[in-house]
């Protein structure tokens, strides 16, 4: 089976992470109001980035690494912007020693 971690960019500008075994089935439930209670308070959504894995597990610890990611960082994922990634990266782990 395989899994998805996708980013939603929702009607007032923030993203939304998540993970899901079907993604087309769990963005059409985001769209109605059924997803999650963060986007059914900022409908309509839009999916801007996704990646696949072959295990749940893996697609966890990938979401759970891009929701600490800041927006700008988020932003650069989605604009496949490497080097942008790595200045951001580098920027935030300066800001932590």
């Amino acid at each position: 089976m395989l899994y998805w971690v996708y980013i939603l960019l929702c009607s007032d500008g923030r993203y939304y992470v998540g993970h899901t075994s079907d993604l087309e089935q769990r963005i059409a439930r985001h769209n109605q109001g059924r997803g999650a209670l963060f986007t059914a308070v900022r409908r309509p959504i839009r999916l801007v980035y996704s990646e696949r894995f072959e295990s749940e597990n893996n697609a966890l610890s990938r979401e759970l690494q891009i929701k600490r990611w800041t927006h700008a960082k988020k932003r650069a994922l989605i604009d496949a912007d490497a080097r942008r990634l790595r200045e951001l990266s580098k920027s935030h782990d300066h800001g932590n020693r």
